[in-house]
Formats: structure tokens, C-alpha cells, sequence
């Protein structure tokens, strides 16, 4: 018996680097969470002003900052509530945003949140990959480097508790 996986699913992998075309970004390093039910994306300067959002992407100190703000018209974004591992519950906004992972452009909802202590500043959640990717854990372009330094920090931390 054959599996009934879809021929028109990419394979991506733990991490991938991925365009927003209407942004005008390229080649922003995203974690693939199967663990998350929705994608998120650094946001600061978040307004909602005359039923209008506001926000701006990313935020100073990111090589993926541009200062430009963007806004959303009432019917292009929601409010959801968002529920961590930990359980802590905030309230997010959500929009749709084009991306463009391994040559396929899809028109994928993130909520906008403050990453700015993550080392990925966009998280791809459940809702974005399925019946479109596949994930290999052992593919993608991963921040090897950042990664290792985060570990040796935390090592480092953990070592002074003892």
C-alpha cells in the first residue's frame, strides 16, 4: 500500500529562509514549529487607530527593520486570542501576508508579536504548512551558529546556579 501524501507538498526543514514580497523582504530566517497552531511574525509599533492597524515590522537593532509602517484596513485583520506552551493567554492581532517559502508564494495569517528576544523572528505554525509542506527535520537553513551560542550561554547560566 501506498502512502497518501500529496504530490504538491514541498518538503521544507526545521528552519527556512523565507520572502515577504509585500513587505519587500527577503531571506528572513524562519523556525517551522509543528508544535504552534498559528505562524507569528515580529511586529512593534503596534496601533489600531480609526478601526485602521498600524504596526511596523521587526524594530531597530533587526537587519530585516525598515521603519516603514504598514497598515491594515478593519476587514484585513482580527483580533484571536493566542495560548503559549506555558499556558500564559494574550490577545494578538492577525493579518495575511503573502510569503514565499522554497519558490512557493502562499497567502499565510500571522499574528503579530514581539520577538525581539526569539532568536527567529518568524515562527510558521501548523496553519501555514498543512496540506502544503512537509517537514524534514534534517533539512532547511537553520542559524547553526546563533543556535550553538544560545546553547553555551544557557550552559554558561545554568553552571552559576549549581
Amino acid at each position: 500500500m501506498g502512502n497518501n501524501l500529496s504530490m504538491a507538498q514541498d518538503v521544507i526543514g526545521r528552519a527556512e529562509r523565507v520572502s515577504f514580497p509585500t513587505l519587500h523582504l527577503s531571506k528572513v530566517p524562519a523556525k517551522i514549529d509543528t508544535g504552534a497552531d498559528v505562524s507569528s511574525i515580529w511586529c512593534s509599533q503596534i496601533l489600531l487607530k480609526e478601526g485602521q492597524l498600524y504596526c511596523v515590522f521587526f524594530a531597530p537593532g533587526s537587519p530585516y527593520y525598515t521603519g516603514e509602517v504598514y497598515h491594515f484596513q478593519s476587514k484585513e485583520f482580527m483580533v484571536t486570542r493566542i495560548a503559549n506552551s506555558f499556558g500564559h493567554k494574550e490577545l494578538r492581532y492577525k493579518v495575511k501576508i503573502p510569503m514565499t517559502v522554497k519558490g512557493r508564494t502562499i497567502n499565510a495569517t500571522f499574528t503579530l508579536a514581539d520577538r525581539s528576544q526569539k532568536l527567529y523572528p518568524v515562527l510558521i505554525g501548523r496553519a501555514t504548512l498543512s496540506g502544503k509542506f512537509l517537514v524534514d527535520v534534517r533539512k532547511g537553513s537553520p542559524l547553526a551558529d546563533e543556535e550553538k551560542k544560545r546553547v553555551k550561554r544557557l550552559a554558561k547560566e545554568l553552571s552559576k546556579i549549581k
